[in-house]
């Protein structure tokens, strides 16, 4: 039986970023964000392993306004990576968190999935 333990809900949200790890610096497509991660798909040919420590930097158009996450990252699946979310600036925090707002539709679950992060540190 297959559970889904997720608490926090994910943001479709295509976009291009980059992905800093210690191998270097690699144009990544963003395919979902949370306040706790995101799944990003890395180009043909580079390999990062589970574990690996990494920092995501998504730009959102806006002047200067971005997106930066340090994470870990979580799962691989072929070209697929699961990042866990470690560190957010508060610039960072604020985009992601009204990008969820505007993407939940729904103000309490959004107060929710607030209080579960917190409730996590």
């Amino acid at each position: 039986m297959n559970t889904n333990r997720r608490q926090f809900s994910r943001i479709a949200f295509h976009a291009h970023a980059e992905l800093t790890t210690g191998h270097g610096q690699f144009d990544v497509v963003v395919l979902d964000l949370s306040l706790k991660g995101g799944l990003i798909r890395m180009p043909l040919g580079h390999k990062i392993l589970k574990g690996e420590n990494c920092a995501l930097r998504v730009s959102l158009g806006d002047l200067d306004a971005s997106i930066r996450m340090q994470g870990t990252v979580a799962h691989v699946e072929g070209l697929y990576l699961g990042l866990a979310c470690r560190n957010l600036d508060l610039d960072s925090a604020t985009h992601l968190r009204r990008l969820v707002e505007l993407n939940l539709g729904d103000p309490s679950l959004l107060e929710r999935e607030l209080s579960a992060l917190v409730a996590e540190e």
